[in-house]
């Protein structure tokens, strides 16, 4: 939208729009605590209002958003006039901002030396007064229009690192402390996790947090909430040793004194061109620090320069809010397209019209999953709100229902997978949907045959991770099976393969050949089928065919394997494709001899919880584990009622006196080696 009107009539209907929508805007930031736009939005539109009031001065009235600081306090509190009014600031944006900022203090104060700005990270939070008599603490207020704000003393109170009573000595008669509500990352984190077990609403973002924790009726929800307060300056001002003071740094360091926190990330420099250097320096750790900032504030750090320079309408000459690139943007969603990971997770990624966010163009953004489409709610053709900060995959985080159009249209999951067309299937207990084509999948490729190649697999010597995605690069091999019919011409057609290297991995794949049924139930990667489990399958069923044909309560009834895993072993091998590369590789002359169900003398464990902690100095814990195994044993990595018997070895720490206190069986390693030689 231009400013740039060639009538008053034009520009009368078009700043009109303008401010019904600041308005609203305003209302849902600072009034609901439920924005639907970001920032740079909002600020978008203020620009332009202000380019048409410039524009058309007789347009200029006492109503418009352009004079206000910040939106009307709510009605379920009671008021506070504030003293002297909480201004907000000017904005920049470029470096060209902050020299025209420097300019116009040196022609308004008539001097050519250097200015000496205070610099601090502006915290994305609420900003507070908090006003201190005779160093109690009497009440505290949000800004609201900057006259009136809203009283909030009961739940200022709550937050822990800001004191009720000021200490040290010089304590002002009356001190107005300024300052910034926030909520730190990790607490924000540790919030929406708490809010998302208990059925609550997430938060979109800490500020949003900060804002809604603040405004609650109730202070004990205000204390539970991992609120804090930075000090930034000073209104009201009565005696005190704070009233010596010269210059905002020293103020500031005043506060610190009287027990009021402070923001660690703050500087003192000279010029414009000092003060651009803390931006970038800032912006380069903004991701690590631990809470939100979306700038730095700059201000003439002498008071009686301050003094002199004074105030315009609604904000003071002497400070600017150098603003970051937006992390948040609005734009379209075009389509939705679907990746397959290695893994086989299928993701929603988010086609958009691109857009400049966080410092970069993005065009793309992920979704996550089903459930997390469905929280938002989110359409093809939507209007959405992106978020990138530092390197962090650009996000999704909320849609502008207002501007949703008829033709929107739902996101559909595929029921296939879009890369090998091998059915989907979604756990019980997870958001995730996933390909089953594990051995056949594209996208699933490199990692099936490196985890059929591993060591607890096929351990094809030779065949390590580098090699396999060369022979995958070159269209060598494309399942596991494809390992067996690999040729002499071709390696020796690839990069740093010579004569022997060559001919030595054919001899380990020829080697391999001859393996065990556990190990290649193992090697097909089906999820969360580990060596354990691909043992238990071998010893229950006895033969591969009857694992293929099994149901899932049949495969229920093994060891160890419940629901979840039963439904992924089934679901594997009703899949057509990864059957097929099983037979590939049994015609190539994959085998391993059969095996008997073991009598009851042979598994003397069987049923049993078998825990081994410490160092076992006369056999492996490796081999250790496989024997209890044969045993028909169960070996669990933690203690617990239901353990059976602890094997400690040397050094055993926590586990050991944990099964003591249980009062659990406990064998030392010759023990357990002479129970092993009674078996034989």
């Amino acid at each position: 939208m231009t400013a740039d009107y060639s009538d008053i009539n034009q520009a009368t209907k078009a700043l009109n729009e303008i401010k019904s929508t600041l308005e609203k805007y305003n209302y849902q930031y600072y009034v609901l605590d439920d924005p639907s736009v970001p920032d740079i939005e909002y600020d978008r539109l203020m620009q332009t209002l202000i380019k048409i009031e410039k524009q058309f001065p007789s347009l200029k009235t006492p109503d418009s958003p352009s004079q206000k600081v910040g939106g009307e306090a709510l009605a379920k509190f009671s008021q506070i006039q504030h003293e002297m009014p909480m201004l907000s600031l000017d904005n920049g944006f470029e470096d060209s901002d902050l020299e025209s900022f420097e300019k116009r203090i040196h022609d308004r104060l008539n001097i050519s030396g250097d200015i000496e700005f205070a610099c601090e990270p502006k915290l994305d939070g609420l900003a507070v007064s908090i006003l201190y008599v005779d160093g109690l603490f009497t009440q505290a207020a949000t800004r609201g229009d900057g006259q009136v704000g809203e009283d909030i003393t009961q739940n200022v109170k709550t937050i822990a690192n800001i004191p009720l009573r000021l200490k040290g000595d010089g304590i002002p008669n009356r001190l107005e402390v300024r300052g910034e509500i926030f909520m730190p990352k990790q607490g924000f984190e540790k919030l929406n996790e708490q809010q998302k077990a208990t059925g609550g609403k997430a938060f979109a973002n800490p500020r949003n947090a900060a804002a809604g924790s603040l405004r609650q009726l109730d202070p004990k929800i205000t204390a539970s909430r991992p609120l804090r307060m930075y000090a930034y300056s000073v209104g009201v001002l009565e005696g005190g040793d704070i009233a010596n003071d010269h210059t905002h740094s020293e103020r500031l360091a005043t506060l610190s004194k009287l027990g009021l926190p402070l923001c660690k990330e703050t500087d003192v420099v000279v010029g414009a061109t000092q003060c651009i250097e803390f931006f970038k320096r800032i912006g380069t750790l903004r991701d690590s620090l631990s809470y939100d900032i979306d700038g730095v504030v700059f201000k003439v750090n002498d008071i009686s320069q301050q003094q002199r320079l004074g105030f315009v309408s609604k904000a003071p000459r002497w400070a600017l809010a150098q603003k970051f690139p937006a992390q948040e943007e609005l734009t379209l969603l075009r389509d939705v397209e679907f990746q397959v990971g290695r893994t086989g997770a299928i993701t929603p990624v988010a086609r958009l019209e691109p857009v400049f966010v966080g410092g970069v163009t993005v065009s793309n953004a992920t979704l996550h999953n089903q459930d997390e489409i469905n929280r938002l709610g989110v359409k093809i053709g939507d209007t959405v709100i992106i978020r990138r900060a530092g390197d962090v995959i650009p996000q999704v985080v909320s849609v502008v229902l207002d501007k949703r159009l008829d033709d929107a249209k739902d996101i559909v999951f595929p029921k296939t997978c879009p890369v090998c067309d091998s059915h989907v299937e979604r756990a019980l207990d997870e958001a995730v949907v996933r390909c089953t084509g594990g051995l056949v999948c594209q996208a699933q490729r490199k990692q099936a045959i490196k985890h059929f190649a591993s060591r607890k697999a096929f351990d094809i010597d030779g065949l390590g991770d580098k090699i396999v995605e060369q022979l995958v690069d070159a269209n060598l091999i494309t399942n596991p099976a494809d390992i067996f019919t690999l040729t002499l011409s071709q390696l020796l057609s690839l990069e740093r393969f010579a004569d022997k290297s060559a001919v030595n991995l054919l001899k380990a794949v020829d080697a391999s050949k001859d393996t065990t049924l556990p190990k290649f139930l193992y090697s097909l990667g089906i999820r969360e089928v580990g060596e354990s489990t691909a043992r238990n399958l071998a010893i229950h069923f006895l033969s591969l065919n009857k694992v293929i044909e099994a149901s899932i309560e049949e495969l229920q009834e093994v060891q160890d394997v419940g629901e979840i895993v039963a439904n992924h072993i089934y679901e594997f091998f009703r899949e057509p494709a990864n059957t097929e590369i099983v037979q590939s590789l049994i015609n190539n002359g994959v085998n391993w001899p059969d095996i008997e169900a073991p009598s009851e003398d042979a598994q003397p464990m069987l049923g049993k919880t078998v825990v081994l902690t410490g160092t076992l100095s006369k056999m492996g814990r490796a081999e250790a584990k496989s024997i209890l195994q044969d045993f028909g044993a169960k070996v669990s990595g933690s203690i617990s009622a239901k353990t059976d018997l602890l094997v400690a070895g040397e050094k055993a720490g926590s586990k050991l006196t944990k099964a003591q206190s249980l009062g659990i069986e406990t064998w030392d390693e010759d023990k357990l080696l002479s129970f092993i030689e009674q078996q034989s």
